[in-house]
C-alpha cells in the first residue's frame, strides 16, 4: 500500500472523528529542557527603577508599574495594584499596601476592608468609580502582609507622586500609618495628625484610620466619620474650589 493512500485513509478516519495514533516512525521527539531555562519570571534579576516617571501619562505610568522590578516585592506578587477609579476625581484615597485579595485581583481595597471603605464613601454620597480614585503607597504586596519597608516606599513614591500630578485631586484622604508617613514625611501617630487639614504638593490632605484597623477597633469608626466630614469641608472651601478650576 502506498504512503499516499495511507495518508488519504488516515484523513478519512480523522474526518469521522476516530482518534489516530502516529506510527513509531512519526512520533515526535521529546526534548529535555534544563530547568534553569523555564524558571518563573519571579526569579528574574532586579532592575533599576523606570526613568522619566514625572513625564508619563496614565497608560505609560500603568505599564511602568506593571513591569517594575526595582525591589524584592516583585518576586512574590501575582499582580501589581496600580489604582482604580475616576481619573477626573475630586477625591484621592491613599492606602498603604496591597493585601492578599488585592494581589489576586489587582485592585486596591477589596475584601472586608474594601467593603467598609465603600460604605464610608456611600455615606458621603460617593462611590469608587465616580469622583473618587483609590491608590496605595506600595504597588506590590509585601510577603505575609508585613509592614512596608522604607526602601520599598521610596521605590514606589515616584509612581504615587505622578498619580497625584495627573489627577489633580481637590482632596486627599490618607488612610493608615504608612500612607500618612509616605505623604507627609512624618512619624507622628495618626491620633496627633487627625483633625487638621495638611497639604501634599498644595493639595489639602486629611489623615484617618485604615479600614482594616477600623474593623478591629470599632469604637474608632466615629473618629473616622469625623475625618471624612473634615475632608468634605476642606474640599468645599471656596479657595480649594477656585484652585481646582473644576
Amino acid at each position: 500500500m502506498s504512503l499516499a493512500l495511507d495518508e488519504r485513509r488516515r484523513a478519512m478516519l480523522g474526518e469521522m472523528g476516530l482518534r489516530l495514533f502516529p506510527s513509531p516512525s512519526h512520533r515526535r521527539q521529546v526534548v529535555s529542557v534544563p530547568i534553569e531555562s523555564v524558571r518563573p519570571a519571579a526569579d528574574a534579576a532586579l532592575q533599576p527603577a523606570a526613568t522619566g516617571i514625572e513625564l508619563m501619562e496614565w497608560d505609560a505610568l500603568a505599564q511602568a508599574v506593571a513591569q517594575c522590578r526595582a525591589c524584592e516585592l516583585c518576586n512574590g506578587r501575582r499582580n501589581t495594584v496600580f489604582g482604580v477609579g475616576d481619573r477626573q476625581a475630586d477625591w484621592l484615597i491613599v492606602g498603604e499596601a496591597p493585601g492578599e485579595s488585592e494581589d489576586l485581583q489587582g485592585e486596591p481595597f477589596v475584601g472586608q476592608a474594601g467593603l467598609l471603605l465603600d460604605n464610608m464613601l456611600k455615606a458621603l454620597g460617593l462611590n469608587r468609580r465616580q469622583k473618587v480614585y483609590i491608590a496605595n503607597v506600595l504597588k506590590c504586596r509585601p510577603p505575609g502582609n508585613r509592614n512596608p519597608e522604607p526602601q520599598e516606599v521610596a521605590q514606589c513614591a515616584p509612581f504615587l507622586r505622578r498619580q497625584v500630578q495627573l489627577l489633580q485631586p481637590r482632596i486627599i484622604l490618607a488612610m493608615g500609618r504608612f500612607a500618612v508617613q509616605a505623604l507627609l514625611q512624618s512619624n507622628e501617630p495618626i491620633g496627633k495628625l487627625r483633625g487638621t487639614v495638611h497639604r501634599y504638593n498644595g493639595v489639602p490632605l486629611v489623615v484617618t484610620y485604615h479600614p482594616a484597623y477600623l474593623l478591629r477597633n470599632l469604637a474608632d469608626k466615629a473618629k473616622a466619620w469625623a475625618d471624612l466630614c473634615l475632608a468634605r469641608e476642606a474640599l468645599e472651601q471656596p479657595a480649594n474650589q477656585a484652585a481646582s478650576g473644576r
